[in-house]
């Protein structure tokens, strides 16, 4: 796959319905209720050393979102878990990036979605650090969003649906042109929620971690082991709803994700912080974990 940058012109295995097929024979039809609508579920793994990092707990979260927004896969959580394994051996990759999605097909169109069976693919291809050593011993550049995470209440906030991310394209693809790394979202109320695609921390001036509670957007499995990680080495973490005022009183900020991994961030808006030894500690500590 070097040198291939079109995701739809390279070569190797992609899990589909049950069986492997040749990366370019897997093919969507434009009528694909899930592309009109918005419909799709999906997850984003790693493997490293050709272990896949966490992947029943992806997996779980996988289904919950299906279920969320009115259907069931078609595979078991074993079934699953054995196709993101065999596709990452079918297509020789070791550190790697594994996209598992399902979504509703094209056997009838419109708003109501219950005619149309469900179809899954299992993709994988070599992806290094989502940014460049520099950037992670710089840490990166977000200025606040004008689109914010939606209530509960008019979205189905907890699944890791396509539609939801819609906000987010544009919310980063803002900031990038303008010249910044990421975007800050606010959720509905005002608080701090995320970036585009991955939770925030912020090492106060009480000595403490914060990061916002996950009531409107995904409690990231990432962030997950972050709080693990930080409070297995004795440092408090604090989860609650966190005022856009209290960047003045953040010491260190870092992001967390499958894709970022733990990315320390250095400018939010003006304001600026320095990674120190609460980020070089953290991004230790999930590199050990991930590589165990």
């Amino acid at each position: 796959m070097t040198g291939i940058t079109d995701f739809a012109k390279r070569h190797g295995f992609i899990w589909q319905d049950g069986e492997l097929v040749n990366w370019n024979d897997c093919k969507l039809h434009m009528l694909t209720h899930s592309l009109h609508y918005g419909g799709a579920v999906f997850e984003g793994l790693r493997s490293y050393n050709s272990k896949i990092f966490k992947l029943e707990q992806h997996t779980r979260r996988l289904r919950f979102s299906a279920e969320l927004i009115g259907y069931s896969l078609p595979f078991t959580d074993d079934e699953i878990n054995l196709a993101c394994q065999e596709v990452l051996q079918a297509n020789g990759v070791i550190d790697a990036y594994i996209r598992p999605v399902a979504w509703r097909g094209s056997k009838a169109m419109g708003i109501a979605h219950q005619d149309n069976p469900v179809m899954m693919a299992v993709a994988a291809w070599e992806w290094p650090s989502y940014y460049s050593p520099k950037k992670l011993l710089e840490g990166l550049r977000l200025r606040t969003s004008v689109w914010r995470r939606p209530s509960p209440g008019t979205a189905p906030v907890h699944s890791k649906v396509s539609g939801l991310y819609m906000i987010c394209t544009m919310a980063k693809q803002e900031a990038t042109d303008a010249g910044y790394d990421d975007a800050l979202m606010l959720d509905y109320r005002g608080f701090i929620a995320e970036s585009t695609g991955s939770n925030i921390f912020l090492f106060m001036e009480d000595g403490k971690l914060h990061t916002p509670l996950p009531d409107c957007f995904l409690d990231g499995i990432t962030r997950q082991t972050a709080v693990e990680l930080a409070r297995v080495r004795g440092i408090e973490v604090v989860e609650r709803h966190i005022a856009y005022e209290e960047l003045t009183q953040a010491v260190e900020v870092f992001l967390t994700g499958t894709a970022v991994e733990i990315t320390p961030i250095r400018e939010i808006d003006g304001y600026t912080f320095t990674p120190g030894e609460l980020s070089k500690t953290m991004i230790k500590a999930y590199d050990n974990a991930v590589r165990a």
